[in-house]
């Protein structure tokens, strides 16, 4: 079994906030994150897959094919955006990293196995002292 992790970055507002608290409820919980006019970071997303290399290639995955999709499923929907009003794969969520790297795991899942490796985690660094990691 061997691992291969690919890394991708984007930018991304987005508010912490439950529409059924009131902003005081809102802000006790979520702090900074509450901000009514937003905040963003500066994400990395990092694609962690696994199964055995092809003899025939000498690849788990075609480390081209692996960019096409994480960009396509999912930086060149979220890149500049805002997490909570543009993004599909996020809407009706609160827009938490723990939530989006689920989210990001829905969204690569299907595409990846299509290519023969399995999905083994989903890590986001939210900034340099924060990040979550999702093994499905």
């Amino acid at each position: 079994m061997i691992y291969i992790t690919r890394k991708a970055s984007f930018n991304a507002a987005h508010k912490l906030a439950r529409p059924d608290w009131d902003d005081d409820k809102n802000e006790s919980v979520y702090g900074k994150c509450s901000n009514k006019n937003w905040h963003g970071h500066n994400y990395e997303l990092f694609v962690t897959v696994k199964g055995e290399v092809n003899p025939e290639t000498g690849f788990l995955i075609d480390l081209k094919v692996l960019k096409t999709i994480i960009n396509t499923r999912v930086v060149d929907k979220i890149d500049h955006k805002n997490l909570n009003l543009d993004v599909d794969f996020m809407q009706g969520k609160l827009t938490s990293t723990e939530n989006l790297a689920i989210a990001v795991w829905n969204e690569l899942l299907e595409p990846v196995e299509a290519e023969g490796a399995t999905l083994h985690s989903i890590k986001i660094n939210e900034t340099d002292n924060n990040f979550v990691e999702y093994f499905g």
